[in-house]
């Protein structure tokens, strides 16, 4: 039986794909508030042609506006793909509480894989993490994009 966080994780996995559709890198992620979901988002770079167009940002200026809040207390935010620099350092803005990702990022992930910006005592805010939930999917999902990219670039 699903847990909470993978049920959670499957609606960020929706989003992803939403991406994918896109021709977008697939990450997508979700802010959860009294167990209701009350901000979504996926990666929208190319569209936008905004390099801060990150599932995650999308995600967090979507609930700090529901809340009418740049604080997302009691919130928890769910992304397919370990956060960049860039988004961990909002989700510790936002002073979101608890963090949850599927794959870690080794090319530039900043809670745990290159960096460890959610865990560094030298800030004010360190958000509890939760890695690896559906990780075997999310990781497949970046797999097929990129293999696709590839096949169309040779």
């Amino acid at each position: 039986m699903p847990t909470q966080h993978e049920n959670w994780m499957q609606l960020a996995l929706k989003e992803a794909e939403r991406a994918y559709a896109l021709n977008e890198v697939p990450v997508g992620a979700l802010i959860i508030h009294q167990n209701k979901i009350i901000a979504k988002g996926f990666n929208q770079i190319e569209k936008l042609q905004d390099p801060t167009a990150h599932a995650e940002m999308i995600a967090i200026t979507a609930a700090a506006s529901h809340l009418q809040s740049r604080r997302l207390e009691g919130c928890t935010m769910y992304v397919t793909l370990e956060p960049c620099p860039m988004c961990a350092g909002a989700i510790i803005l936002a002073r979101i509480p608890t963090l949850v990702f599927g794959t870690f990022d080794p090319k530039a992930g900043a809670c745990g894989t290159l960096f460890n910006l959610t865990a560094d005592k030298r800030l004010n805010h360190h958000p509890h993490v939760i890695s690896g939930v559906l990780d075997v999917q999310c990781e497949a999902l970046l797999k097929s994009f990129f293999k696709e990219k590839r096949k169309a670039n040779s």
